[in-house]
């Protein structure tokens, strides 16, 4: 319906600024066929995969511990806001000052500015862990591995799942930012230059695509992995 509703409003519109469903599948068409469009996809989901899988990991397990650590907690409580209420603009060009246009400014600046929300959705994860269910455990002497496996994980499935999905839809907007700022590739970099060229019909079909993309992530990997990890509530 929505896609229905804009071919007949650019239709009657008649306007390069507004161009048709056709007009925008045709461009893909013309740039998948070309290679420009699956190339500069590449790119950027090689730096969202890099820039994910590093704020992931390092924010739950910072998260994790500053739950379970109080004194950690009010170590680096003022560090974490601060970084959550810093603008991600400034970020990225303090890092591609400091460290110069290349790969780990872009992927480094992603990820840090990342990193902070994921740290606030572990933290309060680790901090709602039923200690009951910890004293079960411990009377059964159940040892540690299979504790973190059968006890602990499972209730911070739904915290990792949380910021795996918010995390993923910021890192995509930062990393065409990133791009449009200091890379010469990639998704961003290409939008920049047919903004420049006010070329909205490839603006769009680039953008459609990164649509396609990330709804095809949700339904053929995030979703399955978070069914499979949540099958003991069935």
């Amino acid at each position: 319906m929505f896609l229905l509703a804009w071919q007949v409003a650019a239709s009657l519109a008649d306007s390069r600024l507004l161009p048709t469903v056709t007009a925008v599948l045709r461009a893909m068409v013309q740039q998948t066929v070309s290679g420009a469009l699956p190339s500069n996809l590449a790119i950027t989901l090689g730096r969202v995969a890099a820039a994910f899988t590093l704020s992931l990991l390092l924010g739950s397990a910072l998260g994790i511990a500053m739950g379970r650590w109080r004194q950690l907690d009010l170590l680096l409580d003022n560090t974490v806001t601060i970084l959550l209420n810093l603008p991600a603009l400034v970020v990225i060009v303090l890092l591609y000052v400091w460290f110069g246009l290349n790969e780990f400014a872009a992927i480094a600046a992603v990820a840090l500015i990342k990193l902070p929300s994921t740290v606030v959705t572990l933290r309060e994860g680790a901090r709602a862990l039923d200690p009951g269910l910890a004293e079960m455990a411990q009377s059964f002497h159940m040892p540690r591995s299979r504790v973190l496996w059968h006890v602990i994980l499972p209730q911070l499935t739904p915290y990792m799942f949380a910021a795996a999905r918010t995390g993923l839809a910021l890192i995509w907007k930062i990393v065409l930012v990133v791009e449009l700022l200091g890379r010469s590739n990639g998704v961003g970099f290409q939008i920049e230059i047919y903004f420049q060229l006010f070329d909205v019909t490839l603006i769009l079909a680039y953008t459609l695509a990164f649509i396609l993309v990330v709804q095809a992530i949700e339904w053929t990997i995030l979703q399955p992995l978070e069914r499979w990890a949540t099958r003991w509530r069935r």
